[in-house]
């Protein structure tokens, strides 16, 4: 059979569109993390106190945003993501000015999510309050575990007594609170994954991520990798946590989020289903979509670098290009594969503005296989698919 040609897309409808912050510093670089994070320098901010110049970078986000506003007229933003680095970090005038300065010119959804990330560390009770008077309605905080001795072999400045206590304090100003935590630690034992799991759910939040360590590249643990439990371990901790999770009554909707009834994370969700984001700040990434093309854009990743260029150029761009019609097939089931009960057929047409039948090859392959439900209006990953599922994305590569 010849290999489908792919040439043109045509969007008769623009996605979600959704709005990603980016702050780039924190008080400690883990050594687990590969996220585009900079450990702050004592006394080195214009201030002298804070470590980074924050009047300086929320300027250049301000001016970030503007570079993209022609792009998306008229268009309305759903919901706001601030992540880092830690942005509990930022001074709650800071964050009311850069909030501000979103509203003034975008369209922001009335009932719009926003949410942004904390760590234990770092969060008082104060401007916690101070942050929900900004707008904030959402917070993640990452606690990662509540045993002092994990937290120390996982380079957390913060203690599980701490952790406690800042999940309380956001409970008590913030409308919607989820806590990420990871599984798969060193000599982590089964039922010290359990006390994690059974600590985490006496707080009620109404959503929940739990993530297994993995030793990624370019972090001082893929250096130096401490002794991680094996695989059959690791799995054995999953379906643990997985079984208390489900008895506690959340649903596991995407490979690491849990949420109670209705109480999933919009803008996490809307990059799944292959929706729009602005992403500014320093390293970050976004995609808008076009009635006849769908692009990428990518920000310059240090914050100095970044903001040099915003200040010099006028933008802080290093990649903006157009997806090619060949490649949005994997693009696509990259993201929505992550989701447990998947997308409707016909939201591929949709978000990429090309027909189901060019994936018509990976979707036999995959449904053959086991991977991918058989239920021929669904675009879903069985058990076994979610278990492989970067040999089930694979499938969907040109």
């Amino acid at each position: 059979m010849p290999k489908l040609q792919v040439n043109a897309v045509v969007l008769t409808a623009l996605p979600p569109l959704a709005l990603y912050i980016h702050f780039p510093w924190c008080e400690k670089k883990c050594p687990y993390c590969d996220f585009n994070s900079h450990q702050i320098k004592d006394a080195s901010g214009a201030d002298g106190k804070s470590g980074f110049d924050e009047k300086r970078y929320i300027k250049a986000l301000i001016a970030d945003l503007e570079t993209e506003l022609p792009n998306i007229w008229g268009r309305q933003v759903h919901s706001i993501f601030i992540g880092g680095g830690t942005p509990s970090l930022l001074s709650p005038e800071g964050m009311d000015e850069l909030l501000s300065a979103v509203r003034a010119r975008v369209h922001l959804e009335p009932d719009a999510e926003i949410t942004m990330e904390a760590n234990p560390g770092s969060i008082e009770a104060d401007k916690f309050a101070a942050f929900a008077q900004c707008g904030i309605n959402r917070v993640s905080i990452g606690v990662q575990s509540f045993q002092d001795e994990q937290l120390k072999a996982l380079g957390r400045i913060h203690n599980g007594q701490e952790a406690k206590r800042a999940i309380q304090i956001a409970l008590d100003h913030f409308k919607s609170v989820n806590l990420d935590l990871m599984y798969g630690l060193p000599n982590q034992s089964l039922e010290a994954a359990k006390q994690d799991v059974e600590t985490a759910l006496s707080f009620k939040t109404p959503h929940l991520s739990f993530y297994n360590l993995t030793l990624e590249p370019n972090t001082y643990f893929a250096s130096f990798p401490p002794k991680l439990p094996s695989e059959d371990e690791v799995d054995a901790i999953f379906e643990q946590n997985l079984d208390l999770l489900t008895k506690a009554g959340y649903q596991r909707y995407e490979v690491s989020a849990y949420a109670k009834k209705d109480q999933e994370c919009k803008h996490n969700l809307n990059y799944w289903r292959f929706g729009d984001y602005i992403g500014i700040g320093a390293g970050a990434h976004g995609k808008v979509s076009f009635p006849g093309k769908i692009t990428r854009q990518v920000r310059e990743r240090h914050p100095e670098t970044y903001m040099s260029a915003i200040e010099n150029k006028g933008n802080a761009l290093i990649e903006s290009r157009e997806i090619e019609a060949k490649d949005l097939p994997f693009e696509f089931m990259l993201n929505v594969l992550r989701l447990t009960n998947g997308v409707d057929t016909n939201t591929f047409s949709e978000r990429t503005g090309l027909p189901l039948s060019v994936m018509s090859k990976g979707l036999g392959e995959a449904s053959k296989k086991g991977l991918l439900d058989k239920h021929p209006s669904k675009l879903k990953p069985t058990e076994l698919g979610l278990r492989y599922l970067n040999n089930l994305q694979e499938m969907f590569l040109d």
